[in-house]
């Protein structure tokens, strides 16, 4: 009797042995509540999706959960997901021949068509090296055989995907629900017509189109000094540019609908919702700003709907409303208070990530508190004094920041969280110690309007990395001993004051993460190498400070680097002029680089620019260039009627319990 191959086995039988043997066995298992699985042989294309993160970063990140339910809504195509493993899984993986797996099936990440990985942070590129490893695809794309998935890389730091180029076939910028459609429809025709052309004949097609980009068909030259001489196609029918992708009418696209429930803990336990995409806020440092133009909003009765259709779908009870300034969207006000109309008086709670000072009001919160649950709130002034923030472009003034403040503590607000970076350019001690003072008045405001002394305040602050596509990617980065050293004499300042140092939390990282993330993220085809022997050398989970070793990461580069004339503060403290080529110049995220070196000198001369969204156009490229449009309200609409909120509140309980067993 013949037996018909259905596709891979499982690999659960060789991996249920070990999990007795490893900690957090669970996050390896599955079988979450709305987890996709589908009969290999079914579907004509089959992804796997990976967060190269544990289970507890991965599996929350909204990039990856929204192109597994775009995909698996698509009856010919299979889409599973796989996430990094820790230390002691890994070993026990390569003691026993047990290859990287999805969770959803168990499968080989080696049989998909496509190996896609999604990264929000540059400090994943050595998970995303074990992965491969582990899952038998060679590492170097220029060793890849014919059955080997296509390894295409997404999420912001693809918008620099050079220092991985050696190890990636493609790479995808901007907004994905598109383009993963497209993707698979290049591949199932490809197929279809027998695989003309082979591996490359398949590559081809997706960068002749102009939205993929395959590092392969581009040769990089350098001049003797170091610096890239030029990028240009080596194949004819690829283009000199790659362009982002910009999904126009979120509207039409309200993904997640029914986002997974984690089995193990993670670091976020709630459903969340993107009111709006893009920021023209235009802060000089911040990345995912600059590159998400246009600002596109979700109408409000979506909004609403996909709020519903979320609880009942997970049973969670705490639901996000996302973007990069959630209270910028411009009918917050009415999306919050309808919001806290339909589920007062249910165990759903609404929260907003990210408030900027000059947008916040007592009346927001308090809608967003109307269930009895008060949080500590959090803002993000970034710099320690004005003219750092004219600086970075951060309109807040600390009268602002008083104002705010003094609202929250008299209304009942007893903590606050500020956020700031160290390692600005131009930034000064003085800069930073002033984060100090200005916590204290804080804390004196806080006792003050409230008549309490019980008033709290915490200090967040990370390092300052310049990242591509910014104003800043010119600047040089802060070495990590100038960081280190402002940071102490700001923790002695905090500590030191008998009036206030106890009401003051301090919570910083040491620079030298900033200092590797900074050689990773404006890094060229040079970096592969480093990336490679520190992966060799046990670089696992970079993003992790207990984990992090600067010293095996500086060794590395310069032991790779030695003879090139080049090293590792070439690539991060040296300050770039504007003539020379940039590793990232020939992918296009839209904006005009002429007006981003004019936006660096007004960083320097500290002069501030306008949000765009409420002024005339600054000429930033991206609408004319895109053929894209600001998109904001007010649209005038409602929330869709609901039957009751109790009734959705049931719905979601009993969906919970059938998800638990």
């Amino acid at each position: 009797m013949t037996t018909i191959a259905t596709g891979p086995a499982s690999v659960f039988p060789r991996l249920e042995p070990l999990l007795a043997r490893v900690s957090k066995p669970i996050q390896y298992v599955g079988g979450e509540l709305n987890s996709v699985t589908k009969e290999w042989e079914s579907v004509e294309v089959r992804w796997c999706l990976s967060y190269p993160d544990a289970y507890e970063v991965g599996l929350p990140n909204q990039g990856i959960a929204i192109l597994y339910e775009i995909l698996n809504e698509q009856d010919w195509i299979l889409a599973e997901r796989t996430y990094a493993v820790w230390g002691d899984m890994e070993a026990l993986m390569r003691q026993h021949g047990v290859p990287q797996f999805t969770l959803d099936s168990h499968r080989p990440v080696g049989e998909f068509d496509v190996f896609g990985l999604s990264f929000a942070t540059e400090l994943g590129y050595t998970n995303m090296l074990t992965e491969l490893d582990l899952a038998g695809i060679p590492i170097h794309a220029a060793d890849r055989r014919e059955h080997d998935p296509i390894v295409l890389a997404g999420g912001h730091a693809a918008f620099n995907p050079e220092p991985i180029a050696d190890f990636l076939d493609a790479a995808v910028l901007g907004d994905g629900e598109q383009i993963a459609l497209t993707i698979s429809e290049v591949i199932r025709e490809w197929k279809a017509e027998g695989r003309p052309g082979g591996r490359d004949g398949l590559l081809l097609r997706l960068a002749a189109g102009g939205g993929v980009y395959v590092p392969k068909f581009y040769d990089v030259d350098y001049l003797p000094d170091g610096r890239i001489h030029r990028v240009a196609p080596n194949r004819s029918g690829v283009p000199f540019r790659v362009a982002k992708h910009t999904l126009m009418d979120l509207d039409n696209w309200p993904y997640p609908k029914k986002p997974l429930v984690p089995l193990a803990e993670t670091v976020h336990e709630r459903y969340a919702v993107e009111i709006f995409r893009g920021c023209t806020r235009g802060c000089r440092f911040c990345q995912a700003g600059m590159i998400t133009r246009p600002v596109r909003e979700r109408s409000i009765d979506v909004i609403g709907a996909m709020v519903q259709r979320g609880i009942e779908a997970t049973g969670l009870e705490e639901v996000g409303l996302l973007s990069l300034s959630s209270s910028d969207h411009s009918e917050i006000g009415e999306i919050t208070r309808q919001l806290a109309d339909r589920y007062e008086g249910s165990n759903v709670s609404l929260s907003l990530p990210s408030t900027r000072v000059d947008a916040f009001n007592v009346d927001l919160a308090n809608e967003l508190s109307r269930n009895g649950r008060r949080s500590g709130l959090t803002f993000a002034p970034e710099g320690g004094t004005e003219r750092m923030r004219k600086v970075i472009n951060k309109m807040v003034t600390e009268d602002d920041l008083i104002r705010t403040i003094t609202a929250a503590y008299s209304h009942g607000w007893r903590q606050v969280k500020l956020y700031f970076m160290c390692g600005l350019p131009t930034e000064t001690d003085e800069d930073v110690l002033a984060i100090g003072k200005l916590a204290k008045r804080v804390i004196a405001t806080g006792r003050e309007v409230s008549g309490r002394r019980d008033i709290r305040c915490t200090v967040s602050i990370g390092g300052f990395v310049p990242k591509p596509h910014t104003p800043f990617q010119w600047a040089a980065q802060c070495d990590h001993e100038t960081v280190d050293d402002r940071l102490i004499k700001l923790r002695d300042a905090i500590r030191g004051d008998r009036e206030y140092g106890r009401a003051i939390g301090f919570r910083y990282h040491d620079g030298k993460p900033s200092i590797i993330e900074g050689l990773l993220s404006r890094g060229d085809r040079r970096v592969a190498a480093i990336i490679e022997t520190a992966w060799r050398e046990g670089a696992r989970f970079d993003g992790w400070s207990e984990h992090f070793s600067y010293e095996r990461w500086a060794a590395c580069a310069e032991r790779c680097l030695e003879g090139s004339g080049i090293d590792l503060d070439w690539y991060t403290t040296r300050e770039r002029e504007y003539a020379e080529v940039l590793p990232w110049d020939h992918l296009d995220a839209g904006l005009d680089r002429e007006w981003l070196w004019e936006d660096w000198q007004d960083a320097l001369d500290e002069v501030e620019v306008d949000d765009c969204r409420w002024t005339p156009c600054f000429d930033c490229g991206v609408c004319p260039q895109l053929d894209t449009t600001i998109q904001i309200g007010p649209t005038g609409r409602k929330l869709l009627p609901l039957v009751s909120s109790s009734h959705a509140l049931s719905h979601a309980d009993k969906s919970a319990r059938t998800g638990w067993g």
